[in-house]
């Protein structure tokens, strides 16, 4: 088991798009999951929660794996009522300790407008 295994406190579902033919001669996305993983939300800073209650901030978000987990920079991390897009996939400088994803929230469209 990895180092980070026992910290790895919550699950979250991971989503990959992928590009398939419309039928009509056209390309459109679908997104699919692929799995759900054990993983570790790192919590944000004090400026980054005041940066966060502004309007029109943006959210970033930084989540731990165990070494070798499928998250790759695309994918969409969605834990209940959110939407997050994995910007960039990291692993530290001794390998096999975890798998660090940096990602950033994407804002739901708002059926009411």
């Amino acid at each position: 088991m990895s180092r980070v295994g026992r910290l790895l406190n919550t699950s979250v579902p991971v989503w990959r798009a992928s590009v398939v033919d419309d039928g009509g001669g056209g390309q459109e996305t679908t997104w699919a999951q692929t799995g759900t993983l054990r993983a570790r939300r790192s919590q944000p800073t004090a400026r980054e929660r005041q940066a966060a209650d502004q309007a029109g901030s943006q959210l970033d978000e930084t989540w731990y794996f165990h070494p070798g987990a499928d998250v790759r920079r695309g994918d969409e991390l969605r834990p209940p009522g959110r939407v997050l897009r994995v910007i960039a996939t990291f692993e530290p400088s001794e390998p096999g300790t975890y798998l660090r994803a940096d990602c950033t929230m994407r804002q739901q469209l708002d059926d009411t407008t």
